[in-house]
């Protein structure tokens, strides 16, 4: 089994709700091993719309990286993700941010994900859930690349992981 870490974030609709239906569909597929806080984000990138939800999962996985991008894709597709402009507001986005140690480039994936380092909206849930995780390519841990962070998004927690987990439990998951 793979432990993989995920990236899920919501900017349209009921973001929460999005937030809950994806990863209980993930975990269809996949056991939980931690979450992060769910953190409410200002928009990143030129996205339009209002702020995001976004939090980090940690799961284990026997899905190959592409078997789980495509899993991720339907998922996405089926929450009534559009794929029409990119940075454009959207129900659900998923990302992988890291499969196990794998260092991945293809037409399709890349592995570690390409901006996470440069993402406040990602480093600081991914600090909830593993601290000292070494980026296999910048060699340095999640604590020193948030801290050497320049960035001005706004970032604050939405629902704590405890309540998060709660919540989660409760649909099913």
């Amino acid at each position: 089994m793979a432990k993989v870490y995920l990236s899920l974030g919501s900017n349209l609709g009921n973001r929460e709700e999005y937030l809950l239906k994806a990863m209980h569909q993930i975990l269809n597929s996949s056991s939980l091993h931690s979450l992060s806080s769910i953190w409410e984000t200002s928009p990143w990138g030129g996205v339009l719309g209002g702020n995001f939800l976004n939090c980090v999962l940690l799961i284990k996985t026997t899905l190959s990286p592409f078997e789980l991008l495509q899993s991720l894709s339907s998922i996405e597709d089926k929450l009534g993700r559009k794929r029409d402009k990119r940075y454009s507001p959207r129900q659900i986005d998923i990302d992988i941010l890291f499969y196990g140690g794998l260092i991945l480039t293809s037409p399709t994936l890349t592995i570690p994900h390409p901006s996470l380092h440069l993402r406040k909206f990602v480093l600081l849930p991914l600090k909830e859930v593993s601290p000292n995780l070494i980026h296999p390519l910048l060699r340095k841990n999640i604590t020193s690349l948030l801290r050497g962070l320049k960035s001005e998004e706004k970032c604050v927690v939405y629902l704590s992981k405890e309540d998060f987990l709660f919540k989660l439990r409760q649909c099913g998951a």
